[in-house]
């Protein structure tokens, strides 16, 4: 499966979050290293809902870019 996930800077390091699965986040102090971090907890939230028994939502999110003026 391939889901989206959403990258955003904060102060001191990246976060990033699953727009498909609720409460699926991760830190880390570069892009390279949140990446890895999400994909590690995208992994371990499917598992744990395939362990309680839950139906895994199919990715719907999608992410585009629009240009506007500055």
């Amino acid at each position: 499966m391939r889901y989206a996930i959403v990258i955003e800077k904060t102060e001191n390091n990246f976060g990033a979050w699953v727009p498909d699965l609720p409460g699926c986040v991760a830190t880390g102090k570069t892009i390279d290293v949140v990446e890895k971090r999400i994909r590690e907890a995208i992994e371990m939230h499917l598992a744990g809902m395939r362990e309680d028994g839950d139906p895994i939502p199919p990715p719907t999110a999608q992410v585009n870019y629009v240009d506007v003026a500055a």
